[in-house]
């Protein structure tokens, strides 16, 4: 029998089955399994197996009762016991022989038809049996969760499909053993638990298709979702109509799921059509409806005994694909007057399935634990010495290959008198220690191939301190075309010290900057060129081994590998549990060391190859060199590699000389940017007192004819309004201008006040980069560097008498701002040291 349960969908209200499980007798196997134990083994080992026992017998009485608090439960119980009688299988010899447990006998009752039972004395029921009960478990899980909601639909359908799992399993490892016994059921046959499968997973599929609907999605994958569906429910449906299932189930079993295949097709039908009408494929719209009409008519024929939620669903979708079927024929025959197709002449709809069987082998295996350990029957322990002599003879016969293929290449290497011959030919041997650590030192600083993304970081620092140098100029440009605005348009009022006058030192030091990054540049290029030009010879430090070494090590790597899996092969566990022919077990555990052979006749087969170019190349050495030449060419090249180093070193030098001084020069730049910023800041606050000045002074003198001529003439200045000016002139504190007029005495200071970007001394122009002598180093020494005089401040008022938040809040200490074009030491070596400049 069956279980059911509805939920409601975003189309419907769609009930599910869940199947019941088997019911069975109660069965001791505590004695009869313990007895065996003191025949066959001790009364000792007996004792010690007294947990297990008790266990064992406790997990089957639990078995017999179905009273578990909830499902999850149930089925952690099933698994457990399952995996226990594997354990018991391959020590317990469960059958009527008289040298075996035959007191022993298992009865279970079929789930669809109770009044029929199996009864055997074999273990194979009871497996197929648990397996069935687990399958009928996970369909309870999943009808238990609310498939209102997404989360529950998602739950319920992973549930279905470990009952699937669990039925697949029941198929392909237990059904034929337990239907050999002298009696069984139609419930655990191959038959029935494919059946069972194809309908749990349809119901894990129809929970997909419920998704998918409230997500919103396209008609197209809604119809293919739906199509599976409604195919997982046929191939149900074909297992039903024949024997031995078509007199075993009654007709409510039939009826619904021939109505949930009808169903899903018709649905399949309506979301299809959806989607053609959105293309405007009118004709094979108008087919595909009909045909989900003509399915639902033919199967409302034979729904006698289904349940009402089902019949109102299959309603709905009716009256659903008739409207959708007549508007379609409408727009039809007014507006496309297509020919419409036959729905036999059309393609089948497409299918997509979302859902599988879960795999059992992990959840059950049995490998891992550790009940009746200490049971190792004669037929395991001989298996397990077969086993381990077969991993044995494939050890040592890949090792002998591996020693034979070493011996090979030192015979062979010894009769074209190598390796002399060889490293002459290839220019490989070995080097002379302190050399060779020179190489390996390079090689690990990156080499040769490494000097040119240490090229790239001087292009970017570069890059980097010529776009501040821009933004500088950019920043003085704009604020001395702002000053030289205000001063056409105020005229003899517009008194403050021109731009110009302010920012000469800084111009100056700017083009100093600019100068020496234009020498850098050349440098740079200096380098760049010398690497190419000596690529060819450092590239002598990018050599590696040899091959032969390589593939020796490699040997001895994949040797190493073949013991070590050799440790870890436990398959005594295996060979426990494995109710199976041991031949099968020994091919699938073996198989794992199939890679490694391979790798190992890779490997000689690339020192065959490899000896055959040695051959080659040493008939041609033999035929032009003679080995006195050899040595005489072994030097010239120990003199080449270490010219390559020195070269190698010198510019890898020279690059990091560069390297720190854009590093020292951006630090420099910056803060020149940050003193331009502060001039601008200063500037543009003096500005707008300056034009509220003028302003004041303007409204003054024009009061009586009471326009605001300044505020009208100059309406983007917006410091002052009309009634600000008016509010001042009633103020008789506020009738004296800030600043005095041409015929007034000039405030002290304020007419050729003090530059405050300037220095009394500039300092001479600087030329670290200038292409220099051989002996020149790239950069001044610190003494070259003039230090403005500590009482100068870049933050100094503009004009006396002005108090602005800016310098309070920001008061500069003498000397804490760099000295142009920066104070900070020189990390260069002197020039007798230095190579960054040197003609390459």
């Amino acid at each position: 029998m069956a279980g059911s349960a509805s939920s409601s969908s975003a189309t419907t209200t769609n009930i599910m089955l869940a199947i019941f499980e088997k019911r069975t007798n109660s069965v001791d196997l505590y004695r009869p399994l313990r007895n065996f134990i003191a025949f066959n083994y001790s009364d000792r080992e007996a004792q010690n197996l007294e947990d297990d026992l008790q266990t064992l017998n406790q997990l089957r009485s639990d078995i017999e009762r179905l009273s578990d608090p909830t499902p999850t439960a149930r089925r952690d119980l099933l698994q457990n016991y399952f995996k226990a009688l594997c354990l018991v299988e391959t020590r317990f010899p469960i059958s009527p022989d008289k040298d075996h447990i035959n007191t022993v006998t298992f009865i279970w009752q079929d789930a669809f038809k109770q009044k029929q039972k199996a009864s055997q004395q074999n273990i194979h029921l009871e497996k197929a049996a648990v397996l069935f009960n687990l399958g009928a478990v996970y369909s309870r899980i999943g009808l238990s969760y609310d498939r209102a909601t997404v989360d529950g639909r998602r739950q319920a359908s992973h549930a279905f499909m470990g009952a699937a799992g669990a039925f697949a399993f029941l198929r392909d490892n237990a059904s034929t053993k337990a239907s050999i016994g002298s009696s069984s059921t139609v419930d655990i046959s191959i038959e029935c638990a494919g059946m069972l499968e194809r309908l749990m997973l349809a119901q894990a599929q129809e929970c997909v298709f419920e998704n998918t609907i409230a997500k919103g999605s396209t008609p197209g994958v809604c119809a293919k979702i739906s199509r599976q569906v409604g195919v997982y429910y046929e191939e149900a449906l074909a297992a039903l109509n024949v024997p031995p299932l078509n007199q075993h189930f009654d007709k409510g079993w039939l009826s619904h799921v021939q109505l949930k295949t009808a169903l899903f097709y018709s649905e399949a039908c309506y979301r299809y059509s959806l989607e053609l009408h959105e293309k405007e494929e009118i004709a094979e719209e108008i087919s595909r409806l009909r045909s989900g009409v003509s399915a639902l008519t033919e199967v409302k024929k034979s729904s006698k005994g289904a349940a009402a939620q089902l019949l109102d669903a299959i309603h709905k979708l009716e009256a659903n694909l008739n409207r959708n079927l007549e508007r379609a024929i409408k727009e039809n025959d007014r507006v496309y007057l297509m020919r419409v197709p036959s729905p036999s002449s059309l393609p089948p709809l497409p299918a997509f399935s979302l859902v599988k069987s879960m795999a059992m082998n992990d959840v059950l295996d049995a490998s891992k634990e550790k009940m009746f350990a200490s049971l190792v029957p004669d037929s395991s322990a001989k298996a397990l010495s077969r086993y381990t002599e077969m991993v044995d003879d494939i050890i040592r016969t890949q090792a002998e290959k591996l020693q034979q293929a070493s011996e090979l290449t030192r015979v062979r290497l010894k009769e074209m008198d190598q390796p002399e011959s060889i490293f002459a030919l290839e220019g490989n041997f070995t080097l002379p220690t302190d050399l060779k650590e020179d190489v390996e030192a390079v090689q690990i600083s990156g080499g040769p191939a490494g000097l040119e993304a240490e090229l790239e970081q001087l292009r970017d620092l570069r890059r980097v301190n010529q776009e501040v140098l821009v933004q500088i100029e950019e920043l003085l440009q704009k604020e001395e075309g702002e000053d030289a605005q205000f001063r056409s348009q105020f005229g003899t009022r517009w008194t403050r010290p021109q731009s110009s006058t302010l920012t000469k030192n800084l111009l100056d030091r700017l083009n100093r900057f600019a100068a020496n990054l234009k020498q850098a540049a050349e440098s740079d290029g200096r380098i760049e060129r010398s690497v190419r030009e000596h690529s060819a010879l450092m590239s002598i430090l990018d050599c590696r081994p040899r091959q032969l070494e390589t593939l020796g090590a490699q040997r001895a790597g994949l040797e190493d590998m073949l013991k070590e899996m050799k440790r870890k092969d436990d398959i005594l566990p295996k060979l426990m549990t494995s109710t199976g022919s041991y031949e099968d077990l020994f091919r699938k555990e073996i198989s794992k060391y199939d890679h490694i052979c391979e790798e190992i006749a890779q490997n000689i087969e690339a020192q065959e190859q490899l000896l055959l170019q040695i051959q080659a190349q040493n008939n041609e050495f033999s035929a032009i060199f003679n080995l006195e030449d050899y040595k005489a060419s072994r030097e010239k090249c120990y003199k080449q590699i270490q010219a390559a180093i020195a070269k190698f070193r010198e510019i890898k030098e020279n690059i990091n000389e560069g390297l720190k001084f854009y590093v020292t020069f951006q630090d420099a730049i910056t803060n020149v940017k940050q003193q331009c910023s502060d001039f601008i800041m200063t500037r543009g606050i003096q500005c707008r007192e300056m034009i509220e000045d003028v302003q004041r002074q303007m409204a003054g003198l024009s009061f009586q004819d009471g326009k605001n001529t300044v505020a009208n003439n100059y309406p983007s200045v917006g410091y002052q309004n009309q009634r600000s000016n008016l509010h001042q002139q009633a103020d008789p504190r506020l009738q004296t201008p800030y600043y005095h007029t041409r015929e007034q005495p000039t405030m002290a200071g304020y007419g050729h006040p003090p530059a405050p970007y300037s220095s009394p001394q500039p300092p001479p122009p600087l030329h670290p980069y200038q292409v220099p002598p051989a002996s020149a180093a790239p950069y001044p020494p610190p003494q070259a560097q003039q230090q403005l005089p500590a009482s100068h401040e870049y933050g100094q008022p503009a004009y006396p008498g002005w108090r602005g938040p800016y310098y309070n809040a920001h008061a500069q200490q003498p000397g804490s701002l760099p000295r142009p074009p920066y104070n900070i030491p020189a990390p260069y070596p002197p020039p007798h040291q230095s190579g960054y400049y040197n003609q390459q």
